[in-house]
């Protein structure tokens, strides 16, 4: 396979994904089918000028995490996004590894999604891609100096997922609810990825950082995380009562979070308000 064979699949490839799959809007005529170079590098998180020099063969060895968050934007298959790792030169990440990658089924999902405010998790509760609506009502998440976003980070060091501070809070009594199903998801997720460098990470650093996430992890409990409401202080609309719901991924492990309202509603009256704000962005991908 010759170099110059990683930049003629990326424009194929580029070239089949219809904007719609992807949450773009379509605005006029279009001159060349699928995404423009500027689309795609806002999707994978990359520059428009990376992205040209990769395809015109000038940029030979992306790294891994570009290579991920390429293979993510252009909702590659298994298969794929294997061959786009072996022709730039990289080792695809093994069976032992929490999957990170998105099937091009549930990128439809999210991208289509337009009117409910949802996000995509890996099994260790890594954020990976959000919708406009979750940015707008929950803040656009910030990434951190190491890796990715991560949900548990978050909660045991009192922060916020997303840059603004929204807060989500937990009905009177359930926070010790929602803590200990969140550790013992993770530990789930350990019995099935002993050896992914980046679970051992988390855990030892939690461990390390937090005596409540220490001592739930002792405990030894393991389950699926559960689905319950939530409020959301949002500065914009003020306090969202809201249904949490979580959808796991079969084959991949993993985790569709979505918040939804009763139609007429005040909390989804407070949606449609925050939609507004959100409606001319796309689907965001974060990077690997």
């Amino acid at each position: 396979m010759q170099d110059s064979d990683l930049g003629a699949i990326l424009r194929s490839w580029r070239d089949r994904l219809q904007p719609a799959d992807a949450g773009l809007p379509v605005y006029g005529f279009r001159r060349a089918p699928g995404l423009k170079r500027e689309e795609l590098a806002q999707l994978a998180g990359v520059s428009v000028d990376y992205l040209v020099r990769l395809e015109q063969g000038r940029a030979r060895r992306p790294s891994a995490q570009v290579a991920a968050a390429l293979a993510r934007a252009l909702q590659l298959s298994d298969a794929e996004r294997s061959h786009l790792f072996e022709i730039s030169g990289l080792l695809s990440p093994g069976p032992g590894e929490v999957p990170t990658h998105i099937p091009p089924s549930v990128q439809r999902l999210v991208a289509r999604l337009g009117e409910v405010p949802v996000a995509v998790f890996t099994a260790a509760w890594d954020l990976l891609s959000f919708s406009p609506l979750w940015a707008a009502l929950l803040g656009e998440p910030a990434p951190p100096d190491k890796g990715r976003p991560n949900l548990l980070r978050s909660h045991f060091a009192g922060r916020t997922l997303g840059s603004s501070g929204i807060r989500i809070i937990c009905p009177e009594g359930s926070l010790e609810i929602f803590e200990a199903s969140l550790v013992s998801d993770l530990r789930r997720a350990y019995g099935r990825y002993p050896h992914d460098h980046r679970v051992q990470e988390l855990i030892a650093d939690l461990t390390a950082s937090s005596e409540r996430f220490r001592a739930l992890w002792d405990s030894g409990t393991v389950s699926e995380h559960q689905s319950e409401m939530k409020v959301v202080q949002n500065a914009v609309v003020g306090d969202v009562e809201l249904d949490c719901d979580i959808f796991t991924v079969a084959g991949t492990d993993l985790h569709i979070v979505a918040y939804t309202a009763a139609a007429g509603s005040e909390a989804a009256g407070k949606l449609d308000f925050l939609r507004v704000s959100a409606v001319a962005a796309t689907a965001l991908p974060l990077g690997a």
